[in-house]
């Protein structure tokens, strides 16, 4: 990898680390980051010219693989038509009528990130409610928000304290953090602070912490407590919409049971793998963003129409026969990894909502952060770092999800059952390494 290391050393000397998102630094698995020069399908070739299969998918947004053709065409089209407006375009219309149409959303703003869409969402609950008072759950991360960085304090009322250097505790102190699918957290805050809470905000199923499902009823119970106390019920998508099924997180809950979101945020399989996100909900809700309303937003790329582009061709690609390949696919790939670490030996947990899934190398279930925090970091990093040298590419952390692709085909999924073995095997000696 001489050639990423040269890389890296000179983006080291203009960029704080090296990267651009903290986790792309290879420092919770130490080594050195690849730098990738291409992608098609499911594969990435990297500075050196290695090639690996994709279990990142740029961290969700490949639904259909890389360099897909068409895709590719009509982003080609639209880049021929100009890349930026700075006024209201065609493709932008469409793709809010796709969002519309798969989901429970009646009106969609769209943003170019998942964290602007959250801070977004967070001010018009405020601006819709009066109220100040934001209620998350530790281990659910909404973007670099300062209002939602904040981590659990040492009690469940506990007004949170900053999660990182740089966020002021006048940012946070209106923030309430609660132990993940905890009911009796939620109705205990909401008996002492409802007539505040402007918003609770969860992501729809979590994949910041790993893939730690909600569990069963666990949304419908938030959304009907946030109803009963006039707060604004807002379910983060930006990972599980139309990733997890067409519908996203939703399409397994609240279309069965019958119940929607106040807001939802979206983003990167929306954008097609271009900076684009957005967020929706009820018109009544909706109606309070300027120009109609008093609340203001505002953006200047907002409804990119390359970006728009992009993620419209992918949504109108993604038919029920990807959805079911994604599921074959992950499934195969996830039983292999259990079959592989069940036979060296290693604890571990697989745990899925829809196509999305992860490993922890810990005993499960795992249903909220202090489980996940139990993973084994340091066998994690071997079982990487084995799978990187076998040519296989996951996230380089033990807290995040593990994403496929339409185009993983059989080349692509049994180069991953291949290297599970021996993936294993390395996560074995790490932990009777560190036992010694």
């Amino acid at each position: 990898m001489p050639a990423s290391a040269a890389l890296f050393e000179r983006a080291q000397a203009v960029t704080p680390g090296g990267v651009n998102s903290p986790v792309r630094a290879f420092n919770a698995v130490g080594g050195t980051p690849r730098f990738i020069t291409s992608a098609r399908g499911a594969w990435l070739t990297d500075a050196d010219g290695r090639d690996y299969v994709d279990l990142i998918g740029s961290w969700g947004p490949m639904l259909l693989g890389h360099a897909h053709p068409e895709v590719q065409e009509a982003v080609q089209a639209a880049v021929a038509r100009g890349t930026s407006y700075g006024t209201p375009t065609v493709p932008e219309v469409e793709l809010a009528e796709e969002i519309v149409a798969r989901t429970s959303v009646e009106r969609v703003r769209f943003v170019s990130s998942g964290t602007e869409a959250t801070m977004s969402a967070i001010r018009l609950a405020r601006g819709f409610t009066g109220r100040d008072v934001v209620v998350k759950f530790a281990g659910c991360y909404h973007g670099h928000v300062d209002a939602l960085l904040a981590s659990a304090g040492s009690g469940l009322m506990t007004f949170a304290l900053p999660g990182t250097p740089g966020v002021p505790a006048s940012s946070t102190e209106l923030t309430l953090v609660l132990p993940y699918n905890d009911r009796a957290a939620v109705e205990q805050v909401f008996a002492e602070h409802g007539e505040r809470i402007a918003c609770l905000v969860t992501e729809a199923s979590p994949g910041n912490m790993g893939v730690v499902p909600p569990e069963p009823g666990f949304n419908a119970f938030l959304s009907e407590i946030c109803r009963r106390h006039g707060a604004l019920f807002v379910s983060d998508e930006v990972m599980t919409g139309f990733r997890v099924t067409r519908q996203g997180q939703w399409g397994l809950d609240g279309a069965v049971e019958g119940w929607a979101p106040d807001l939802v945020t979206f983003g990167k399989v929306m954008g097609g793998g271009f900076p684009a996100a957005a967020f929706g909900g009820r018109a009544e809700v909706m109606h309070h963003l300027a120009p109609e309303g008093p609340v203001y937003q505002a953006g200047t790329l907002s409804g990119n129409p390359i970006a728009t582009t992009a993620g419209l061709t992918t949504l109108r690609l993604a038919t029920d026969d990807v959805y079911a390949h994604l599921d074959r696919v992950a499934t195969t790939i996830r039983e292999a990894a259990c079959a592989a670490l069940t036979g060296a030996g290693v604890a571990h947990v697989a745990q899925s909502t829809g196509t999305m899934f992860s490993v922890f190398l810990t005993e499960g279930p795992v249903r909220d952060f202090d489980d996940a925090s139990r993973t084994d970091t340091a066998a994690y990093a071997a079982f990487f770092h084995s799978m990187l040298d076998q040519g296989v590419y996951l996230p380089p952390s033990a807290y995040e999800a593990w994403f496929v692709s339409a185009a993983h085909d059989e080349r692509a999924v049994q180069a991953v059952l291949d290297a599970l073995p021996d993936a294993a095997r390395a996560a074995a000696a790490a932990q009777q390494g560190s036992a010694a």
